[in-house]
């Protein structure tokens, strides 16, 4: 396990945001002891997926849960910016692409009974990257330590990222920006992941 890292958790202040998340976490218990490892997606970026998984990651630390967040979304991602995370971080893409262990990109946070592993720097190949034995070892690794491993994908409009991960993943939350994404593209998504064959939680 590397060192701790940081994360300045962004309060939105927003009762029916709070609530919103609580109820989501409610859900996935529900769901049963089998889920234990969930992806998060979306059709198009900026929807407010990686937010979504974040609150939920920490809403599950808060009552007792060992959380793993994993971070998938090799081609962009925004939690090491968005979360002020200093200093020189390893991450999946490194360990995906053999230069660095499991043990490397393993993180600690603030954040009580709540680990990360970070995207890592951006690769020219992502989808080739999550196709190897080596994700499929990560998952099956983490899985024995943690009650939850919530994965960030991709967006999955053109994308193949998400569907790849979807088959190693017990459920699936689909991130929809209200107003603002077609029934249609949802739909596209929404079909996509069960060809994975993965449970579509909502």
């Amino acid at each position: 396990m590397s060192d701790a890292v940081c994360l300045k958790h962004v309060e939105k202040g927003d009762y029916a945001y709070e609530e919103a998340i609580k109820t989501l976490r409610t859900n996935i218990q529900f769901c049963g002891s089998n889920l234990k490892t969930v992806m998060f997606t979306s059709s198009m970026p900026d929807e407010g997926k990686s937010e979504v998984v974040m609150a939920l990651a920490v809403s599950l630390a808060s009552i007792g849960k060992k959380v793993l967040l994993v971070d998938a979304d090799i081609r962009k991602s925004v939690l090491i910016t968005r979360h002020g995370v200093r200093g020189r971080i390893n991450g999946l893409s490194q360990y995906l692409s053999g230069q660095k262990t499991m043990e490397e990109i393993l993180y600690h946070t603030n954040i009580e009974g709540m680990d990360i592993v970070f995207a890592g720097p951006y690769s020219p190949n992502p989808a080739e990257l999550l196709e190897e034995n080596s994700f499929k070892e990560l998952i099956r690794a983490t899985r024995e330590d943690y009650d939850y491993l919530l994965i960030d994908t991709p967006p999955m409009a053109g994308l193949i990222d998400g569907a790849i991960v979807a088959g190693l993943c017990d459920g699936a939350v689909i991130v929809i920006e209200s107003g603002a994404i077609s029934r249609r593209l949802v739909q596209r998504v929404k079909a996509q992941l069960e060809k994975s064959g993965c449970r579509i939680l909502g």
